[in-house]
This record gives C-alpha cells, structure tokens and sequence, in this order.
C-alpha cells in the first residue's frame, strides 16, 4: 500500500476532519481524487454535482441551521445521534456523503474485502459474492430515496440496513463502514432509472483498505 493510500485509509477510518466543526462551521469535503476517477463506473459530472451542488447545499443548509439550535460545536455523528427535522436531515447527508465519497478508489474489476473484514464477511454471508446479492438486494428494493449501509454492531457482528432519506446507521447504535446513496443524483447521469445496473457496478470502485481501515478502528 502506497503512503497515500495508507493516509487516505487513516483519515477515512477515524474521525473524519469534516465530522467536527471548524471556528464553528463544517466545511465541504475536499475529494481525495480527481472528479473523473471514478469514470466509467460513475462520470465526472454526476461527481460534480452530486459533490459539487448536493453536499454543498447540506453543509450550507447545516451551518444556517446551527446558531441556536443547541447543537453547536458537536460533531456531525453527536447531530445525528440527537437532532430531528431539518438539522438531522441535512447533518446526516452530510456525515453520508463524507463517508461515502472518501470510500472510492479508481476502478479495478478484481478489487475485493480485505483483512478481518474478508474473513467476517465469509463467516457471516458464506461468500463475497454471497454477500454483494444480499447488499444489491437491500439498495435495489428501498423505496424512494435513502442509503444501504454495511456497518457493525457493539458485538462487531455485520449489518446491512436500508436507511431511508438521509438517515444514517449510528441512529441504530451501529457502526457504518459503507454505504451506497441510492438517490437519483447519485447514479441517474451514468444509468437513468436502472438502480440495480449501478448497484452492481459500484464493487469496481470501493476502497476496501479504507472500509476495512474503518471495521479495525475503535
């Protein structure tokens, strides 16, 4: 593992810088790689948007909603333990979406789990593939807008959930490890209406050294 890599797979395994707030205010994440990276798996302009317009609106919406809320200076995962409405709504795509694009590495076809958490995939779900049917089920048939999540519980046993709209897994008490935005914006540039063509493509680009990275952190 290259020394970036090993900085990438650190800094999306703890504490994320953009979870805590800055002089107050949370920041837009900076995108470990260039907006073409993901390409063809997912294009250059749905990351420009969906980065870009989408998760910039959640961190612009997040800050305006802060002052006086009671929730200033907590951390985003604090926010979303707590908050409802509007403030849960936007700080959750926010903790999704930092999570979600730092989980990302340029395509490659052979790409699979590594570490412990290779083996409790196969102890749990028998096989890896196994276990890409049973997640590509989960984001297939979630109605609407939402997220499916691989995560863990205080047992360390596996999740996959279903999240709908901006919810996140630590409402559960569980630990999110990756998670999958099966919102329109997300996919609809590359695949129109065919959620289950991007489900299946999208194990061509997970970092599974920063997924696993984040199942060994405490």
């Amino acid at each position: 593992m290259s020394l970036s890599h090993i900085a990438l797979s650190l800094y999306a395994a703890g504490a994320l810088a953009n979870t805590q707030p800055v002089n107050g205010k949370f920041e837009l994440l900076t995108l470990p790689y260039e907006t073409s990276a993901l390409e063809p798996v997912i294009g250059a302009k749905t990351v420009e948007i969906h980065h870009g317009k989408h998760l910039n609106t959640y961190v612009t919406n997040l800050n305006n909603l802060l002052p006086g809320s009671g929730f200033e200076g907590m951390s985003l995962e604090e926010i979303v333990e707590k908050s409802e409405g509007g403030i849960f709504n936007n700080a959750g795509q926010l903790l999704n979406h930092n999570l979600y694009f730092t989980q990302f590495a340029a395509p490659n076809p052979e790409r699979k789990p590594v570490g412990k958490l290779a083996a409790a995939i196969d102890s749990q779900y028998g096989s890896f593939d196994t276990f890409k049917q049973e997640f590509q089920q989960k984001g297939a048939t979630l109605f609407g807008s939402g997220w499916v999540w691989l995560s863990t519980d205080k047992e360390g046993k596996l999740v996959i959930t279903q999240e709908a709209n901006g919810s996140n897994p630590i409402r559960q008490g569980l630990k999110p490890l990756m998670g999958i935005d099966v919102w329109e914006h997300a996919y609809y540039l590359d695949y129109q209406n065919r959620r289950p063509d991007h489900l299946a493509a999208v194990w061509q680009i997970i970092d599974w050294n920063v997924v696993e990275a984040r199942y060994a952190s405490k």
